[in-house]
């Protein structure tokens, strides 16, 4: 039998549903059964930068942990190793302090890494595997847009709370006879709003794979009135823009390098711009934000977590760093962490969005 390893776990990026469910297998699995260690490392790769940012995580630390959302280790999407802010004279630049999270490591005794992330963290664990460090990854995100894997987990529970939100908003749609315009979570990729809005018996579904036309949308919307349907429902992703046209985005303003981000928003009330001059109907725009993410994980994403956290110990095991695990035709396997550089976007012409068009839901093409 392998000797125990010291191993550190951090959650990078956005938080989602199902990171303390998948910490738990990992640290539940990896004492009872390996007899491992692990430190916590806080607020993702700044925990590896900053001071006092670690601690000791065993089976104690876990209990009740299994329901909740966010994460226990705390998370952040902007502390980037590779380029972070650090003071120089009265202003801000960005350095590398990629070498210093690797003495970091060898200070803590760390035998490997395992970075819990969507894109971003696992790029970044990625570039610290090819400067040495033994590190693992478990891919993570509502927005299901990593090429590596088939899911991820957080996705599940994001499109139940997004499909609640439009059952909710139908009635009330239908009671003012108004043209609800949904804004939904997603960045670049659609298969939230997609997924979600055929689940929750959206009219018109937006997203960025498919640019839309206003003509269009309005052909849809008087088919509706036609049949007596004076409402509807818009499901549209944050990264969906006209034809023709550019995304929504808000620009988050900050004076430090690298603590600033640019993020999408907007597009729904883009939307219900354009149409607003067209149509007699009242248009309501509800933005979704970061209800999609909170919450109780639901008990796919608790089980693909917990599957995930065990497996990524079989990695340790075998040796396969610079690898993270994947749901590959329901089979957790290894895939190469650089897996999770290459985006995933929604198949046009795949079955969901040709079964959509087929049911009369209109894309805005």
């Amino acid at each position: 039998m392998a000797r125990p390893l010291r191993l550190g776990v951090l959650t990078g990026g956005g938080d989602c549903p199902g990171l303390n469910a998948l910490i738990r297998g990992l640290v539940r699995r990896g004492v009872l059964e390996f007899g491992h260690s692990f430190v916590g490392i806080e607020n993702g790769y700044m925990g590896l930068v900053e001071p006092e940012l670690v601690r000791p995580l065993g089976v104690e630390d876990t209990r009740g942990i299994l329901p909740k959302g966010g994460t226990i280790l705390g998370t952040s999407n902007k502390a980037n190793p590779f380029s972070y802010p650090v003071r120089e004279g009265t202003g801000w630049g960005t350095r590398d302090l990629s070498d210093q999270v690797l003495r970091r490591c060898e200070e803590l005794r760390l035998d490997g890494l395992v970075a819990i992330g969507g894109d971003g963290t696992l790029s970044i664990a990625h570039q610290l595997a090819e400067k040495g460090l033994k590190v693992v990854g478990c891919p993570k995100t509502i927005d299901n847009d990593l090429s590596g894997t088939d899911q991820t987990f957080g996705f599940d529970t994001a499109r139940l709370i997004v499909t609640e939100a439009l059952d909710r908003l139908h009635s009330t749609a239908e009671a003012h006879d108004r043209v609800m315009v949904v804004e939904i979570m997603g960045r670049h990729a659609g298969f939230l709003t997609l997924e979600s809005g055929i689940a929750g018996g959206a009219d018109l579904i937006l997203i960025p794979e498919i640019p839309y036309r206003v003509e269009s949308m309005l052909e849809t919307l008087k088919r509706r009135a036609t049949r007596r349907r004076s409402f509807s429902i818009i499901a549209i992703s944050e990264g969906a823009y006209p034809e023709g046209g550019a995304l929504s985005v808000l620009a988050e303003a900050a004076d430090i390098p690298g603590r600033g981000v640019v993020r999408l928003g907007g597009s729904g009330k883009v939307c219900a711009d354009l149409l607003a001059s067209h149509i007699e109907a009242e248009i309501r725009v509800t933005v979704l934000g970061h209800l999609q993410r909170g919450g109780s994980p639901s008990a796919a994403d608790r089980v693909l977590a917990t599957r995930y956290g065990c497996k990524v110990l079989d990695l340790v095991r075998d040796g396969q760093w610079g690898h993270m695990v994947a749901l590959r035709n329901n089979d957790v396997i290894p895939v190469p962490l650089s897996e999770s550089r290459k985006e995933r976007r929604v198949d046009v012409q795949g079955d969901l969005v040709r079964f959509a068009r087929s049911m009369g839901i209109g894309f805005g093409d």
